[in-house]
Order: C-alpha cells, then structure tokens, then sequence
C-alpha cells in the first residue's frame, strides 16, 4: 500500500494555506495533513484540526493557546503547542514529508531554516525567506539536500518551463505582473488612494499584506530576488512585463531565442498541487484556460509611477544585508498603510531612507540578518512617527 505523504501547513489560515488544504482535500488519497499552524486566527485552526485530523496544530500567539485547547477539548489524540519555538520543533517531526512555508513575512526564516536543516521538502510561498536570506537559504539547501519547489504562481512557472531542460543555460527570466490596481492612474492620483482602493486586486484573491505589496509592485520587486536565488541568474537577466490579464504566469527564454512560458487561468490551487505532485501532474478541478476570451497584453512596468519596484532592484545591486533592510521597512509601511497609519506614496519615502540609514553588511551571517531585522524596523517605525501620514 503507498503511503501517504505527510505534509505541514505553516500558515494554514491564510489564502495560500486555505487553496493547500482544498488541493489535499481532492486528493486525500495520495496527502495527509501532518500539521497545522497559525498566527492568531484560533476559531479557524481549530475548524481546519476537526476537519483534516492532523497530528499536532501550533499557534504562534502565546496568548491564544488556552482559547484554542478550549476549542480542542474534543480532540484529545491532536497535539497543541504555541510559540515560535514550537514552529521551528514541529517542522522537524520525523513523519513530515513537506513542510508547506505560507507563513506572511520574515516570521517565516526560521521555521524554514529549521525545516531544511531536518532534510524536508520545502514547498515556498514565504518569499520573504529568500528575499531576506537567499545566499544562506540556498547553501543550507545544498548542505542538506533539501529541495526546494516554488509555489508563487510567477516561479512556479519559471520552474515548469525548465522541466526537461537539462542545463541549457537561461538567458532571460519573463516575469510577469498584473500591474495591480494602479497600474493605469497617475502620479496625481495614487497620492490619494485608500487602503479599500489598494485591497481591490483586479485578477488575484489573496491575503491584504501581498495585495498591498502588489499594488505597490513591492511584491513584483520581492520577486524578482527570489527568482534570482531560485534560479542562479542575475538580476539584468530578469525582465518584469506587465500583463493585466494574468494569463501567461511567467516564461524563460534560451540562448536560441526561444521562449516557454506556462499558461493558466488565475488559480494559486495550480502552483501548490504542482509543488506537492511534482514531477507528476494531477488532476485540477476548475476553469479551464479559453484563449478566445483573453487577449494577452504586456507593458513595461514605470519605475517611476511604481519606485517600489526600483528599490528592490538597486537592493539587488548593492547585494549583502540590503534586501533583508528593505523587506524589514516594507512590512512596517505596510502595516501602518493597513492601520492608516501611512500614505500609499509614503511607503516608499520610509523604505528609501531606512535603506540609507540602516548599517549595510556585505557579507551577513544569520546574527546579522536578525539584527538587521530589528535595526531597519526600528528606524522605519521611527520615520513614521515623525512624518504621519
């Protein structure tokens, strides 16, 4: 009889986390739910433990832990922890095939770190780990042959067109971009949209942290490092275009020219089954791709317009600890954008000068990516409250 891969969900709750279950859930003959985690959203953990039965659930909240052992009382034969320590414990539990990193920001280091270093199969929707830690991520992957398989729909795509390729070296990434919801107002009016406005994604359903990442094109930029760590090319080797209709996810181009791109309807349910089956393709219930209702559109993307992006690449450009300060500042702008605490625009005047007053290192180890961490939000945090919004 073949058994069943065992899988963890870090950050089950979330959008990423929610599509994973439906996918084990289609094909509960080949999946199990190993564990479940979640940051705070305890009524929905609990809900996910009744229905999949998995053999431990984690709350990285302390302070929810007894909330969630009350809403467990039924069930006693699954494990409860809480904390951060016990999310780095539980991915290297001896029976998990894959640990499913869909955890929303830098909280997602360590747990994968310690997921790698336990020989797992790391399935990665937490760009932030690579954007932060690349060069340390992908030395750790090769120590301890751990895979590691993208699930972010653009990599995902990139990934698949490289099947079968062998080592034909890539001369160009195709990264594509929806453009998010500004991508055709002004300078003059993006000064003045609203959190409501920026949540509005045109093609993708997901959490509100990357969907304002995405309207910034801070997303986009975050991208465009991991697919550099994923993918052992050069930022000048990777190319953003703009394609509204979010149809073709990404493609590459080789040295004869020719270019492979994959093809989907906007479905992150592909990416994630992909993860877990590969190299094998499974069947996918849902919409099916029809070319005749989708003209395909691309742009180039306005640095200008959207700085974010421009940022990211000069972060790239000046290498060592830069791409852990931006994504520091990044997740404080982006909450106090959330909290109307920030303007839309402002977000990226805090993460420029918290680039230029953060300590650059330009050759980190671990240590100085945490303090790096907590340096640049503290100086973010502190530009905020000098300049409100």
């Amino acid at each position: 009889m073949k058994m069943k891969k065992q899988i963890a969900i870090l950050g089950s709750t979330g959008s990423i986390g929610t599509q994973a279950l439906e996918v084990i859930e289609e094909h509960a003959d080949l999946y199990e739910v190993y564990c479940l985690t979640a940051n705070n959203k305890v009524e929905l953990l609990a809900e996910q433990a009744h229905k999949f039965h998995p053999a431990a659930i984690v709350i990285a909240n302390e302070a929810r832990y007894d909330e969630l052992k009350a809403l467990m009382n039924d069930m006693p034969d699954v494990k409860i922890f809480a904390g951060a320590r016990a999310l780095d414990e539980i991915v290297e539990a001896e029976p998990i095939d894959m640990v499913l990193t869909a955890m929303v920001g830098f909280a997602g280091l360590n747990p994968t770190i310690h997921a790698i270093k336990a020989h797992k199969t790391i399935c990665l929707a937490n760009k932030e780990t690579l954007v932060v830690a690349g060069e340390l991520i992908c030395r750790l992957a090769i120590e301890n042959h751990a895979a590691i398989l993208p699930v972010d729909s653009e990599h995902s795509a990139i990934f698949q067109s490289l099947v079968g390729e062998d080592n034909n070296p890539i001369e160009k990434i195709l990264l594509t971009a929806s453009g998010g919801p500004f991508r055709t107002k002004s300078m003059e009016e993006i000064a003045h949209v609203t959190k409501a406005d920026a949540l509005r994604h045109p093609t993708w359903d997901m959490g509100a942290k990357i969907t304002i990442d995405s309207a910034s094109m801070m997303n986009k930029g975050f991208e465009v490092i991991e697919a550099k760590w994923l993918f052992g090319v050069e930022a000048s080797q990777i190319q953003v275009l703009v394609h509204p209709q979010s149809i073709v996810h990404s493609a590459v181009q080789f040295q004869d020219g020719s270019v492979k791109a994959q093809l989907g309807v906007p479905d992150m349910r592909l990416p994630i089954q992909y993860a877990f089956s590969y190299p094998q393709r499974l069947h996918l219930s849902g919409e099916r791709l029809d070319l005749f209702k989708h003209p395909l559109e691309f742009f180039e993307p306005d640095l200008k317009k959207f700085r974010c992006l421009a940022m990211a690449y000069e972060a790239i450009a000046r290498g060592g600890n830069m791409p852990c300060i931006v994504n520091a500042a990044n997740e404080i702008v982006n909450r106090a954008f959330l909290e109307d605490r920030c303007a839309f625009l402002q977000m990226g005047d805090v993460i420029a000068e918290t680039m230029q007053r953060a300590t650059f290192v330009a050759k980190p180890t671990y240590e100085d990516y945490m303090q790096t961490d907590a340096e640049a939000r503290r100086i973010a945090a502190k530009l905020l409250t000098s300049s409100p919004a």
